[in-house]
């Protein structure tokens, strides 16, 4: 491999370590590790909500669907594009709320129980997704040190920087990196279209040597597969604790809201850019080695279909947004274990000393865990939806209710959260298999685990919070009225 793909990824590394070391000098207490001391400023936050947003879920996973099926790929991406729309009126709420983890927003609005629950949830759903990343960063270095570094050993690797990245500074490096990263990835993308497109021999090449159906709506999926794509991506875009933070790090409200548009705006960009290189890439590369790997689509047409200086910039910039949402969703269920555990139940008076070494030791147990999942999954996108599904069903209902619906309460929450983490953790067990679901009717027993966990998850809310006590006057002023400022 052509040492100009090592020296780009080498200098990103140590682009990143200095990012790192530099924001680490600026962490003093735990509001700083937490939420960046909430002194994040609309433009660092439009970068850091594109860089956790796009990791190896669109860069491999939704590639790899649209080698397979085409633009049809976009049906994943969407779900996040309409609940950008949603979030633009939740992200001055959220800033107005002011704390550190959506579990502190699902005790105050509705209680303890909530608040464990969540945690558990969000535990599940968020591992899952930096194993992904790990799956991906490990795919991409064994391209470019094919006979050096292993996939598996490549998934170490990574998770060797990932764990020291996040450890380090906390939100503050995480934002800050991802200020680069998601410049970086998003000019580099944007720019190898056109050159990949011309390899290809042109756009009209392209759309000829493909199925026509990679070109329709639905491709060759039906509406309830492509709702199966849609539905959990939107549900998690809604609910997602990763965003709330940022939005808890913001400096103001005004600073919230305007990062939603340039991340709207960002994100339907560089979404469509990734699943049209790949489709362009499918184009190239229909047989071979690609072919019985297509998550790889990206990583392997920067490596055989760009200008090297352009496909090492490539290459760089994918590696650099898998470690950028890894960095993001394990730093995330670090602050659970953190906040809603560790100074919530064991030690309310840690001084912020004691807090910022047990916040770094949790990066680094659940970097571990994650990395174990990461040795033991094969397809990402059967691990994207799994983790997407437990968070949507869960926790995003909730969090939403907590907004806008008054008469939600604890009793419902609970319910709700609890079912609807137990069907998708269980759904495809072979228990559930053998002995649950050959007794539903087909339509429901053949569906994925979104549908029914989503379905009896939202039903316990509603029923369960009308039958019960409605919550009282103080807990909705929180959230329907003033709300004084968090202390840190």
């Amino acid at each position: 491999m052509s040492p100009l793909y090592a020296a780009v990824v080498g200098a990103i590394v140590l682009i990143l370590l200095i990012v790192s070391l530099a924001r680490m000098r600026k962490v003093k207490t735990k509001a700083d590790y937490l939420v960046a001391g909430r002194s994040l400023p609309a433009f660092v936050l439009v970068f850091t909500l594109l860089s956790s947003w796009i990791g190896s879920g669109s860069l491999l996973g939704g590639a790899e669907e649209a080698y397979n099926h085409g633009f049809v790929a976009l049906w994943i991406a969407g779900g996040g594009w309409v609940g950008l729309l949603f979030i633009y009126f939740i992200a001055p709420r959220a800033r107005r709320f002011a704390q550190f983890t959506i579990p502190d927003l699902l005790e105050a609005r509705y209680n303890q129980a909530a608040r464990v629950l969540g945690v558990i949830a969000i535990l599940f759903a968020y591992t899952g997704i930096t194993s992904y990343q790990l799956i991906g960063g490990g795919d991409i270095l064994h391209l470019i040190f094919p006979t050096i570094i292993t996939a598996d050993f490549g998934k170490y690797i990574l998770a060797f920087f990932v764990i020291a990245f996040t450890a380090l500074a906390g939100m503050s490096s995480v934002a800050y990196m991802d200020l680069f990263i998601g410049l970086l990835a998003t000019i580099t993308l944007v720019v190898a279209f056109p050159f990949l497109t011309h390899t290809a021999g042109g756009w009209s090449a392209v759309t000829h040597t493909l199925p026509a159906t990679h070109f329709e709506i639905l491709g060759d999926l039906s509406l309830m597969q492509a709702l199966e794509l849609w539905l959990p991506t939107f549900l998690l875009m809604l609910g997602n604790q990763s965003m709330y933070q940022k939005f808890f790090s913001a400096k103001s409200e005004r600073d919230a809201r305007i990062s939603v548009v340039g991340w709207i705006i960002g994100t339907v960009i560089l979404e469509t850019v990734i699943v049209a290189l790949a489709v362009v890439g499918s184009a190239i590369y229909r047989t071979g080695e690609i072919a019985h790997r297509p998550r790889e689509i990206l990583a392997f047409s920067a490596l055989h279909g760009l200008p090297a200086w352009l496909g090492a910039l490539m290459m760089g910039a994918i590696f650099a947004k898998v470690i950028s949402t890894a960095n993001n969703y394990l730093f995330s269920p670090a602050t659970n274990l953190v906040n809603d555990v560790f100074v919530r139940y064991i030690s309310p008076q840690a001084s912020n000393k004691r807090v910022l070494i047990v916040s770094r030791l949790m990066v680094v147990l659940l970097g571990v865990w994650s990395l174990y999942q990461a040795l033991h999954t094969g397809s990402i996108v059967k691990m994207m939806l799994y983790a997407y599904t437990v968070y949507s069903a869960a926790l995003t209902p909730v969090i939403l209710a907590a907004f806008y619906w008054r008469r939600a309460n604890a009793y419902g929450a609970v319910s709700a959260i609890a079912s609807g983490t137990f069907v998708t953790v269980f759904w495809d067990s072979s228990f559930t298999v053998h002995h649950l679901r050959a007794y539903l009717p087909t339509i429901i027993a053949q569906r994925d685990a979104i549908f029914p966990a989503l379905f009896l998850s939202v039903l316990c809310l509603f029923v369960v919070s009308a039958l019960t006590k409605a919550p009282s006057s103080e807990r909705l002023a929180q959230f329907h009225g003033e709300v004084a400022p968090a202390s840190d």
